[in-house]
């Protein structure tokens, strides 16, 4: 089965065409092309008015699954992106114009890397917790309680388990990196400086306060031994995970673009994830 032909709903499939060919009188075979055509189907998830629904009408969300709700925001970011001259990096309160549009165009007009932050984002709308019970040396179980976007305890578990289990590790552990990068930036700065000041803030104990470096080096990292994974052959995503790993600061720009200019506030709201 073609996996690109089944990752919309027939939510989306209905949404797209009513909110991109209104007119059309036989909406079902047109629903049914677009699941075939991959072709047409981009072209509706690109065509403006439904850009232009997703953006304006705050419901939409709702209506759609969240990777096509993504996948459009991305492909807004793309034709938004190829008419620009720079992107934006924050430093502190200081704004400072990149000129790398090139860059970032050229990386989200591949198709797999577009769907894969698509679905990468879609997968932080729930986060799930997990209990593991463990055995002491004294022979006491202990329980460990922790959430998938916990990277400290992913690094720890993917370091324990089995090689053939690893690959979701490290997988998910490279995805938190840039998640967090591309749509909380705020969230790591402050968190690891105090804002007026700069100075840094104390560890807090037991966990490690990661910079913005720290986080782009863990993910490169980890897409990188995700990339070397022997599994990854079987997924077709070998490449995918190399370029996310050489491409890292590239890969985030997208998703600051989206959480700056589509998402703002709406963002805690949809990811509820950072406390």
């Amino acid at each position: 089965m073609d996996w690109d032909s089944v990752r919309f709903t027939d939510a989306d499939l209905e949404f797209l065409v009513e909110t991109a060919a209104p007119e059309v009188s036989d909406k079902a075979r047109l629903r049914k092309l677009i699941k075939v055509d991959e072709d047409l189907r981009n072209a509706f998830i690109e065509d403006e008015n439904t850009l232009r629904k997703i953006v304006a009408d705050q419901e939409a969300f709702l209506r759609i699954s969240p990777r096509l709700y993504f996948e459009i925001l991305l492909s807004k970011t793309r034709r938004e992106l190829e008419g620009a001259s720079h992107t934006i990096e924050k430093s502190g309160s200081k704004k400072i114009a990149v000129f790398d549009t090139k860059e970032v165009v050229d990386l989200l007009s591949r198709k797999d890397i577009l769907v894969y932050l698509a679905d990468m984002l879609a997968s932080f709308i729930k986060v799930e917790d997990y209990t593991i019970y463990y055995p002491t040396e004294q022979g006491i179980w202990r329980e460990i309680r922790f959430s998938d976007l916990d990277i400290d305890s992913l690094i720890v578990f993917s370091e324990s388990v089995d090689e053939e289990s690893r690959l979701g590790f490290f997988k998910r552990i490279g995805d938190i990196c840039l998640f967090i990068l591309g749509l909380f930036p705020e969230y790591v700065r402050a968190t690891h400086r105090y804002p007026f000041s700069g100075e840094l803030r104390p560890q807090p104990a037991g966990r490690v306060q990661r910079s913005v470096e720290d986080y782009e080096e863990e993910g490169r990292r980890f897409y990188q031994l995700a990339a070397e994974h022997p599994a990854v052959r079987s997924m077709e995503l070998s490449e995918v995970f190399n370029l996310l790993h050489e491409n890292f600061s590239t890969a985030k720009k997208p998703l600051n673009f989206i959480a700056d200019h589509y998402l703002h506030y709406r963002k805690l709201n949809l990811f509820k994830v950072i406390h």
